[in-house]
């Protein structure tokens, strides 16, 4: 690994620490719950960062997905197709993700980041540079894509959190 390989290693353990923060001792109803009708709950916010982060690192990677080959789309059982990642979902859609358990959801981001950090063990400063999409002006390289990952899914975390201290008042 480089040195910039291992900021982005931190960087996505600071995500698993979150998420992990976030989802310990609730309820399925606690993780579904919405704060209004048109909110997005914990457990669809956990959801879809992780199914954004496995999406992008197996598209990097050139690999399937942890979602499905680990038999996560199985374990979750929730009604949507299997490449769905939950870009683009509607409110109807967020509340379709209910019964989940805190346990399920850190197993799943866990095999992720675990995933996720092999992956960057064989990446170097020039792998960085390597365009992963070529749909955006410019190409996205896959340095901009690690970065564009850390960032919305540290977003969604930081609203993951933000539901959760609603839910103590």
């Amino acid at each position: 690994m480089t040195a910039s390989t291992d900021l982005l290693v931190d960087a996505f353990g600071r995500i698993r620490e979150v998420v992990e923060e976030v989802v310990t001792g609730l309820s399925p109803d606690e993780l579904s719950t919405q704060p209004d009708d048109d909110a997005n709950s914990i457990g669809w916010l956990v959801w879809h960062l992780t199914r954004i982060q496995d999406d992008h690192v197996a598209g990097a990677a050139d690999t399937e997905q942890i979602w499905t080959s680990g038999g996560w789309y199985e374990r979750f059982d929730l009604p949507f197709a299997a490449d769905a990642t939950g870009y683009g979902h509607s409110s109807k859609d967020v509340a379709a993700v209910r019964d989940l358990s805190a346990q399920l959801l850190t197993d799943y981001h866990e095999a992720v980041h675990d995933n996720t950090v092999q992956f960057l063990a064989g990446v170097g400063d020039k792998d960085l540079k390597r365009i992963v999409d070529r749909v955006w002006t410019p190409p996205v390289t896959l340095g901009v894509r690690l970065i564009s990952v850390i960032a919305d899914d540290l977003q969604h975390a930081g609203q993951a959190a933000y539901v959760r201290g609603m839910l103590g008042r």
